[in-house]
């Protein structure tokens, strides 16, 4: 019987290159990818398109928003808590593995490549955390590591796995050129907690409520962004964010807009008990100023609408 391997597929250059690796044995391949608020399947997509592999995707919005608002590990320069984020994946991978008759789990992960997750105690870590020890195979760098259980079994011939390590990215390079792959895809894993800015404004909002709703980040994602005692002010800064910040405005949001000039309109989002004047306010003093420029705004009006 084929061997059978679940390859999970951020959209990076590893996991293609991880996947290419185990085709090149023989083995049965499907791509497994999650999405949720923090970033999307698209990348993963096209390379399980490039590939010829199945693609399986998980929606994990709301498990995932949990560990977010509180990691048992910890953030990283953001507030992106990766070594909570790969547990979860691969315990839900696992469940998928054991489900569905595969022989192992394989990630594109390489030591010592990302200092947060994938240090050689992290790796250990996050492999006895998910309860895929043994099971779990990073071709890129199976060399650096003990033998998993397929390698054992002969199900993977170690002999054709690698021993990349660290944070240069030549040997990698190197591989796509070997596998003449034209549309090399980023290093980076396209998620969106990892931004330093957008890590500051989900610190702030996590100080103000821990009852955070997905509608709140999808909010955090659009806009300019303020806080003022326990309100979020968001502020378009054209159109087309205006009309997708109408979108989410929900129950208890106060809109506020220009009657008689063109420019933003904004958000007043309550967190605490209730809304503060202050907010409003300055929302107000910040829509004036971004309106039309060279105009005196003596005359200046304001539509108030309480969702």
């Amino acid at each position: 019987m084929k061997t059978k391997a679940l390859v999970l597929l951020s959209g990076g250059l590893d996991s293609l290159l991880t996947a290419k690796i185990l085709l090149d044995q023989g083995i049965k391949v499907t791509g497994l990818v999650f999405c949720g608020l923090f970033f999307t399947p698209d990348q993963a997509k096209k390379m399980a398109e490039q590939l010829g592999i199945e693609l399986k995707i998980v929606d994990f919005s709301q498990e995932h928003l949990a560990i977010v608002i509180k990691p048992k590990y910890g953030y990283g320069k953001g507030a992106n808590p990766c070594i909570d984020c790969h547990i979860l994946m691969l315990k839900m991978a696992r469940e998928i593995m054991q489900k569905e008759g595969f022989d192992f789990v394989a990630t594109g992960e390489v030591t010592g490549q990302r200092p947060m997750s994938q240090s050689a105690s992290k790796i250990k870590l996050i492999e006895k955390e998910s309860g895929l020890t043994g099971y779990l195979l990073r071709p890129l760098c199976a060399k650096n590591l003990e033998p998993t259980i397929p390698e054992i079994k002969g199900l993977v011939d170690r002999d054709k796995l690698l021993d990349i390590a660290g944070r240069s990215r030549k040997r990698q390079n190197q591989l796509a050129i070997d596998y003449d792959i034209k549309d090399i895809p980023p290093a980076n894993s396209g998620c969106i907690l990892t931004e330093v800015k957008f890590g500051d404004l989900l610190r702030r909002l996590r100080k103000i409520t821990k009852n955070i709703k997905p509608n709140d980040i999808l909010m955090l994602k659009v806009g300019r962004h303020e806080y003022v005692n326990n309100c979020l002010l968001i502020i378009s800064h054209n159109k087309e964010e205006g009309d997708e910040i109408l979108k989410l405005t929900q129950p208890g949001d106060v809109l506020i807009e220009s009657l008689n000039y063109p420019g933003p309109l904004a958000i007043v989002r309550n967190f605490g008990q209730e809304m503060s004047n202050k907010a409003t306010d300055q929302a107000q003093a910040i829509i004036k100023q971004r309106s039309k420029k060279g105009a005196d705004k003596s005359d200046f009006e304001y539509k108030i609408t309480h969702c």
